[in-house]
């Protein structure tokens, strides 16, 4: 890791000049940019600490849920108004990373990072969420775009507002060594009966919307209406643990799964995982065989 020179602004607008300096980077809960400074895949002249001037709020209004870009997945996961009118969303967050990831990351942090197999951006997709900046206020479906944002220099995310679904479910299928998602498919059935399909894990550029089989759900949300649909391999992420087909097959068992799951009495977010000794052993067994 190289020097760099901390920069600690003591508010939005002080923040945002300093990161328009050549070499600058924002520093959020820094679960994304310090592992990457490490691995020397940044090397900035200088870090914009924004924690403490961003918001942190986490509240419902008009039939949305806010939250500061500055709240941890940790007060995400704990948010009594979250768990009240969009208990999936809490789930979500709940499973990000472990303990010490959740106590440090931000929510801003993980829409700007846009990590491949991100949680955050597949549930913004899938819930038609609006990103807030500093400047202007950018649907979620334009926000993320070919593996990155459309964040401009200087600009710094300042809240999501995610409209409230009660049809609304997450799974996942973790990547055995890294424990994060192999693929992870999130769907949700909007009031007006719309289908959202978002899978996450699957491309190196990120989470995306399932166009095809949200067509398929248009004529009504429920898992049979994805039995025949199956999503390219192509471009579709290549490792040691799953090949492009693999993870084909996984991600349209897992958006039959979940519509499912947010069609039944409790939706909610179930995470699968390899060498399991209780019931997720049994739901990995389930998947392997539908």
């Amino acid at each position: 890791m190289r020097d760099f020179v901390y920069r600690n602004p003591i508010s939005l607008d002080e923040a945002r000049q300093l990161a328009l300096e050549e070499g600058a980077l924002l520093l959020a809960g820094g679960q994304t940019l310090l592992r990457d400074m490490k691995r020397g895949m940044h090397a900035p002249a200088s870090l914009i600490d924004i924690t403490g001037i961003v918001p942190k709020h986490i509240e419902f209004r008009e039939g949305e849920v806010s939250i500061g870009s500055g709240a941890t997945h940790a007060e995400v996961a704990g948010s009594a108004a979250l768990r009240e009118h969009l208990p999936v969303l809490a789930s979500l967050v709940d499973h990000i990373g472990d303990p010490a990831v959740r106590n440090r990351g931000t929510l801003g942090g993980a829409l700007a990072a846009n990590e491949a197999a991100g949680d955050y951006p597949a549930a913004c997709l899938a819930l038609g969420a609006t990103v807030h900046t500093t400047t202007r206020r950018v649907p979620a479906a334009e926000f993320f775009v070919g593996g990155r944002t459309v964040l401009e220099p200087g600009e710094i995310i300042t809240a999501a507002t995610f409209p409230v679904s009660r049809r609304a479910a997450y799974i996942k299928f973790l990547n055995p060594a890294a424990r994060y998602a192999m693929v992870g498919v999130f769907a949700s059935c909007a009031s007006d009966g719309l289908p959202s399909i978002a899978v996450t894990g699957a491309r190196a550029q990120g989470a995306f919307r399932w166009r095809e089989a949200e067509a398929a759900l248009t004529g009504g949300f429920a898992a049979e209406s994805l039995r025949d649909i199956r999503l390219s391999p192509e471009n579709l992420v290549e490792d040691l643990f799953a090949d492009a087909a693999y993870r084909s097959h996984l991600a349209a068992v897992l958006a039959r799964r979940a519509v499912a799951l947010a069609s039944g009495p409790a939706p909610g977010v179930v995470v699968l995982t390899h060498g399991s000794r209780s019931a997720d052993q049994q739901a990995v067994t389930q998947v392997r065989a539908v």
